[in-house]
């Protein structure tokens, strides 16, 4: 869910409400915390009116969240700021975020058409080894996933009980598991170790096992060697960050500074 708020176009058109914005997509359905901007928003506007954009804000939050949640454990990165907010937000406009039930081939168009790479796609995947999902995202993975009453062969079996459990045939759609089976609170490489061993909660995530190229990566990051040998996720996926927070941005005339983040001016 990190990188959704940037993946759209970083303008902030996620953040305005109404029946058929952004955010009313059934793939922003899970965001969640649009309070908090608007209250870092309205403390801003009272210090200085019309200066910094919901969009820079969302940028900036995305890197401070990543700090609250890893009690300053995990990777930190300077945001470029400068960015304007955007006046239009619609609800097709999710049609480009990557999918829970993407193929490696859907997820490199995606990503490519944002100017995004296959090392891009698997760090900014690796933005899963903090936070929750919920289990309607992923359940179908566990009951007639081949439409033979079979769960879906690339689960390993030991995982599968576990997420059995977890979200129960005809359950709890909206309840909420881990994404990182192993330390969904701290920043570090379990989400790829167990996207190698067949334990990836979401689809899309155990999907990069598939492909050769994003499983060289993953490979990568879930090793014990680094430097020569190996990336070292925090700094690579700050880079990324970086690299994505900067996907159509707008700047002069192109856009506004939204006085309210949830309605354009």
């Amino acid at each position: 869910m990190l990188y959704h708020l940037l993946f759209q176009g970083c303008d902030g058109s996620v953040l305005i409400s109404g029946s058929n914005a952004e955010r009313s997509a059934p793939q922003n359905l899970g965001i969640r915390g649009f309070e908090v901007i608007d209250a870092a928003k309205a403390q801003l506007e009272a210090s200085c009116p019309g200066v910094v954009s919901c969009a820079d804000i969302l940028a900036l939050a995305a890197r401070d969240s990543v700090d609250l949640v890893t009690k300053s454990n995990g990777p930190s990165w300077a945001v470029p700021t400068g960015r304007r907010d955007g006046r239009v937000s619609s609800a097709s406009q999710a049609a480009v975020l990557p999918s829970p039930l993407d193929s490696i081939a859907a997820q490199r168009q995606k990503f490519a058409a944002k100017g995004l790479d296959d090392h891009d796609l698997v760090t900014l995947a690796g933005a899963h080894t903090i936070g929750q999902t919920e289990c309607r995202f992923m359940s179908y993975r566990l009951y007639n996933f081949t439409a033979t009453g079979n769960a879906d062969p690339t689960i390993s079996q030991s995982f599968l009980a576990q997420l059995q459990t977890l979200c129960p045939r005809n359950g709890n759609g909206l309840k909420k598991i881990p994404l990182d089976r192993d330390s969904h609170g701290n920043f570090d490489t379990s989400f790829f170790k167990n996207v190698k061993a067949g334990n990836g909660v979401l689809e899309s995530d155990q999907r990069l096992w598939d492909d050769a190229n994003t499983r060289r990566i993953v490979e990568n990051y879930a090793g014990t060697i680094r430097g020569l040998f190996g990336f070292r996720f925090d700094f690579e996926f700050s880079k990324a960050m970086i690299k994505m927070s900067g996907v159509e941005v707008k700047t002069g005339r192109d856009g506004e500074i939204r006085k309210v983040c949830s309605r354009a001016n």
